[in-house]
């Protein structure tokens, strides 16, 4: 492996950061590489020499003479670049999935991305449900970004998704491209049209299985797919928290600004549109920090947040230069006088529009889990049930939101990241099958992110076995080794374990070198990968002695291993995203979370009892970690730990062992 990787160029970390990543196969001859290979300059350079082949020269539409046509095919086609659509298709693509990734912009990350800059929030709710933060691959991302932005860049995490994605190498990515058309076959999506003007191409793509990840249904709308906006009465689903009438109002757009402390008075000049901001419109909006803007600055609720995307803009610019001005200008707030806006957004973060119809509309009551559970459950969410009046800032009377929080987490099942009536389109993010009362809590990124997570893999196992998603709910077997491999990925899933007949380490006695407090060395073992704050019921912690901790499990008969994966503890009962807030900064560790395993290495017991080394991995700080080698025959297995992060306990939750 070239010594000189990505992830030294970023991190400056040393030859040893050239190991870490999602996952390693390590041979016997201690030569690293990985299941899922870093693309390199010449791999990347090939894949976008596709889409600009010569041969597009002479392909042309007649309605389009100045563009030229690409046929291009895969197993996976994801229309939008948020971490929904991040997640699905790095999800599809680990899984074996040709995909390729169409966001309409320049960067990916949708609302968490530079552009719109809203953290990424999700079930642990701003840390109010500690050991609940999502798990897989938004976890991956989160971790990555700990450590690579440890300076909360937002172009830099633009360019850490922008990094994963095109270092898959079964992904192709398509910027600044736009889906306007979908050809239709027997009910079925046959072909998408897809556009890029800077490069002057329209791309024609053929797919086995599409995914929706757009937020506004774009391709739901183009395949007719069913569709529904706005909020639904109280009666539709038998819903408390619902209004007693349906409407079109739902909730709006906002745009946030960033400010700057100087060292100098730094004077402001409202422009003349800007509105007429008065002590009596804040009524329910406290203006306490103004480094990081205001959500409650929303407007639109009662628009097409599609359709009038352009008057949205403006009225929130509007409201963003009278809110400043007001801070600024008014007298109330002598203290900004030094302070000045260093940025504005431009693009609406955009809280709702449209929703696609699954085979199971998720409803409040789902959400509180008053409901049997779900036999095809797939991802977890806990927002609470985050409600915004349509009126937004025009209403000063009424409060900018109604939070109501859940009791737990909950889950949400295949069926709603489905389409009911196009047989092969999936979805994930603020689009999937939910009831306007759930899609309050539904509609977050992390929560979006996990369920891309669930989808895409779906969408890759439909691909390869040639069914769409309606029969892989319907065949259980096929079901229950789907749900099994999101829990191989870190995919949480509520009441649901580790029961794969093919990790043997199910099937082995575990002892250790010591045992903190309460912690078991079986607890690596249950099935379960995640604890809440002082339990220590699925996870070992083993006491760091001068020569670290060691955990060893053994087996009556010698077993054949060709693959060992390891799920660290990396905090989750900490907040990690990204914000500029100080306070929430203040609270989130910027770099390898302490908790996680540094160095450890792996070792398999030979005939006469001595242990032989596997693998030796220096300056870890991802949760989960697939080891695979040339097979080799033991009746055991030893990690050493030789360091952590800063934790006195070697913390691991699952090992795994697979022939």
């Amino acid at each position: 492996m070239d010594q000189v990787s990505r992830r030294n160029f970023l991190t400056g970390m040393g030859a040893a950061a050239s190991t870490i990543g999602y996952s390693m196969v390590v041979h016997a001859d201690d030569m690293p590489a990985e299941p899922f290979p870093e693309q390199d300059a010449d791999d990347i350079r090939a894949k976008m020499d596709a889409l600009s082949p010569e041969s597009s020269v002479a392909n042309r539409i007649a309605s389009e003479p100045n563009m030229r046509v690409v046929e291009l095919e895969c197993d996976f086609l994801v229309a939008g670049g948020g971490l929904a659509g991040v997640c699905a298709a790095i999800a599809a693509a680990r899984e074996g999935a040709s995909t390729i990734l169409v966001q309409d912009r320049s960067r990916l990350g949708g609302n968490a991305s530079s552009e719109v800059r809203m953290h990424i929030v999700g079930a642990d709710h701003h840390g109010g449900r500690p050991g609940w933060r999502e798990g897989g691959l938004i976890e991956e991302i989160r971790l990555e970004n700990a450590v690579q932005n440890p300076m909360s860049n937002w172009e830099m995490f633009d360019f850490i998704l922008y990094d994963k994605v095109v270092s898959e190498s079964n992904i192709q990515l398509l910027l600044d491209s736009a889906l306007y058309a979908a050809e239709m076959v027997d009910g079925r999506i046959k072909e998408v049209l897809v556009r890029c003007d800077k490069t002057e191409h329209i791309y024609r793509i053929k797919a086995k299985q599409f995914a929706d990840c757009t937020g506004d249904c774009r391709l739901g709308i183009e395949s007719g797919a069913t569709i529904r906006m706005g909020h639904e009465s109280r009666a539709d689903f038998n819903e408390p928290l619902a209004p007693e009438t349906s409407g079109l109002g739902t909730l709006g757009s906002s745009i946030l600004f960033t400010s700057k402390e100087h060292d100098r008075e730094m004077p402001f000049t409202a422009p003349s549109w800007a509105r007429k901001i008065e002590e009596r419109h804040l009524k329910h909006r406290g203006i306490g920090s103004w480094e990081y803007g205001y959500w409650w600055i929303e407007w639109g609720g009662q628009h097409d947040a599609v359709l009038d995307n352009e008057r949205i803009r403006f009225e929130l610019l509007s409201i963003i230069m009278g809110e400043w001005d007001y801070i600024k200008n008014s007298g109330n707030h002598p203290e900004s006088a030094n302070w000045a806006m260093d940025w504005v957004g431009m693009i609406p973060g955009k809280r709702a529009s449209r929703r696609m119809d699954g085979p199971h509309i998720l409803t409040q009551q789902d959400l509180m889990n008053l409901n049997p559970e779900f036999d095809d459950a797939a991802a977890i969410g806990g927002w609470p049930f985050d409600n915004h009046p349509p009126e937004g800032f025009d209403n000063p009377e009424i409060p900018p939101f109604v939070s109501i929080k859940m009791a737990d987490t909950y889950n949400m099942p295949l069926r709603s990241f489905y389409s009911q009536n196009v047989p092969n389109l999936f979805m994930a993010g603020r689009n999937i099958s939910v009831s306007h009362v759930a899609f309050g809590s539904t509609r977050v990124m992390a929560t979006c992110a996990v369920a891309g997570q669930a989808m895409g893999t779906a969408a890759a196992a439909c691909a390869k076995h040639g069914i769409d998603p309606q029969q892989l709910y319907d065949d259980k077997k096929a079901l229950w080794a789907y749900q099994q491999r999101l829990l191989q990925n870190d995919q949480t899933i509520r009441n649901v374990c580790n029961e794969d007949s093919k990790d043997l380490a199910l099937r082995a006695s575990v002892t250790a070198s010591g045992e903190a407090e309460t912690s078991k060395a079986s607890h690596i073992t249950t099935g379960y990968v995640r604890d809440v704050p002082g339990e220590w019921a699925n996870r070992w912690g083993g006491p760091m002695a001068s020569d670290g901790a060691w955990i060893q499990l053994s087996w009556k008969e010698a077993q054949t291993l060709s693959e060992i994966q390891l799920t660290f503890d990396s905090g989750f009962h900490r907040e990690l995203t990204l914000s500029e807030q100080t306070n929430r900064k203040k609270k989130m560790v910027a770099g390898p979370q302490p908790e996680t395993v540094k160095d450890y290495s792996i070792e398999y017991r030979l005939a006469d009892n001595s242990f032989a080394p596997i693998t030796e991995v220096q300056g870890n700080y991802l949760r989960l970690r697939r080891h695979r080698f040339d097979s080799v025959e033991t009746d055991a297995i030893r990690i050493r730990v030789a360091a952590t992060n800063g934790s006195k306990e070697a913390r691991i939750y699952e090992v795994r062992c697979y022939a």
